[in-house]
């Protein structure tokens, strides 16, 4: 497409992006750019706000790396940890020890030694086999938490895991002496259990099954007490009912506890781990900081974009001049195939010309009733094209025929202005 419009009467002073002179750079800057201190100045705000944002939940991770350790963790004040229990153990005599491999707890088992086992259903098969070697082999106590049927044929064969209870606190039902000196405590929110070894205590029982079951060792003595609820360890219910008294004198039995906490290597491929999404598997501290990042980009983007306001007409620093204007939409028309909008700008121009050269009111320049009679009357009768098909007609077809039509416009007003 080569016809342009008809460049406007006097230099165009809107802000529009000019066309490059000839002999200029075309990579040079325009006088509207932005400099680099106007763009740190609008970034700033926005880059600051992230920076704080960043470190806040750097401190808030590394808090968390501090103190709190997971689930029954000794180390951990947290409200599921066990750090309570583990200092009032120490106060009196039993040296907690901490470890994380199967074999490093089967290798310090011993009849001195209590084994707790804080996650049994998370072992791999190995890992069992080593725990049930030092169940038949250490001559002292096992307590095994919450084992299901997954990690109960290995570990405790001659127990069964049923569905859990409802119950929280529970009365013993037995003649344990650690549980008729504790009484009353929380072991009723986890599994219950039943054997049919005749010399099994079974104690807390909720609907007849009990959720503490202490099984008697096979060889060399010993015991296996399977905990249906973690409640009892906890921090948050360490003070409840008889927790404490129930806890201290399970795991406090003897002068060593060693404390396994089993890890993703104790885990088997296709196990529990596997089951987890990777959500599940990033601290709740970071999911926080990433919450909060995700609002303080959202908030951003909408001051920003509230920033902005509406469009506004705004004089140029510069005079450009109409030709290039013109050149520069003629070729954004042109790569854009829109001879529908140039068809109708060429036209609308032309109308408003002609309108007052016929005596026909600008409020009715676009009207063809008006018009046409009147732009009629002023042409010889063997004048070119019809003016209603010229000045209100179809779309062209191809660029050739927008080119043709604005050959008839400008011969149209020409024998208008010298008729």
């Amino acid at each position: 497409m080569t016809g342009p419009t008809p460049p406007p009467a006097g230099p165009d002073t809107t802000r529009t992006t000019p066309a490059p002179r000839r002999g200029t750079d075309r990579r040079a800057a325009t006088s509207t750019a932005l400099t680099g201190a106007q763009l740190w100045a609008r970034a700033r705000g926005l880059l600051l706000a992230l920076g704080i944002l960043l470190a806040a939940a750097l401190a808030l991770a590394g808090l968390q790396a501090g103190d709190h350790h997971g689930l029954l963790d000794p180390r951990s004040a947290d409200r599921d940890g066990s750090r309570a229990l583990a200092q009032l153990l120490k106060e009196r005599g039993v040296t907690t020890r901490v470890v994380t491999n199967a074999d490093e707890a089967a290798a310090a088992a011993g009849p001195r030694t209590t084994l707790l086992v804080t996650a049994p259903d998370l072992l791999g098969e190995p890992q069992r086999r080593a725990i049930r070697s030092a169940i038949d082999l250490s001559g002292g106590r096992t307590v095994l938490i919450a084992p299901t049927g997954l990690s109960l044929p290995d570990l405790a064969p001659a127990a069964h895991a049923k569905s859990s209870t409802d119950s929280d606190d529970l009365d013993p039902g037995c003649a344990l002496p650690a549980a008729t000196t504790a009484g009353r405590a929380g072991t009723g929110d986890g599994l219950r259990y039943t054997t049919a070894l005749p010399a099994a205590t079974a104690c807390y029982p909720s609907d007849g099954d009990p959720t503490v079951l202490v099984l008697p060792g096979t060889t060399k003595g010993g015991d296996t007490v399977l905990l249906g609820s973690e409640r009892i360890l906890l921090n948050q219910h360490l003070a409840e009912q008889g927790n404490a008294s129930l806890a201290l004198q399970l795991l406090g039995s003897r002068p060593h506890l060693v404390w396994y906490l089993p890890t993703l290597a104790d885990m088997p491929p296709d196990g529990p781990a596997d089951d987890k999404s990777l959500l599940e598997l990033v601290p709740a501290g970071w999911l926080w900081a990433l919450l909060q990042l995700a609002v303080a980009a959202v908030l951003a983007a909408l001051w920003h974009a509230r920033r902005l306001g509406p469009l506004v007409t705004e004089n140029l620093p510069v005079a450009i001049r109409a030709s290039e204007t013109t050149e520069g939409r003629a070729r954004l028309y042109r790569k854009a195939s829109a001879r529908d909008r140039a068809a109708t700008v060429l036209r609308a121009a032309a109308r408003e010309r002609l309108a007052p050269l016929v005596g026909v009111p600008p409020a009715r320049a676009h009207d063809p009733e008006a018009l046409v009679p009147a732009v009629s009357a002023r042409l010889p009768h063997a004048a070119g094209p019809d003016p209603a098909t010229t000045l209100f007609g179809a779309t062209p077809a191809d660029d050739a025929a927008l080119v043709a039509l604005t050959d008839h416009l400008d011969a149209l007003e020409r024998e208008v202005r010298t008729s």
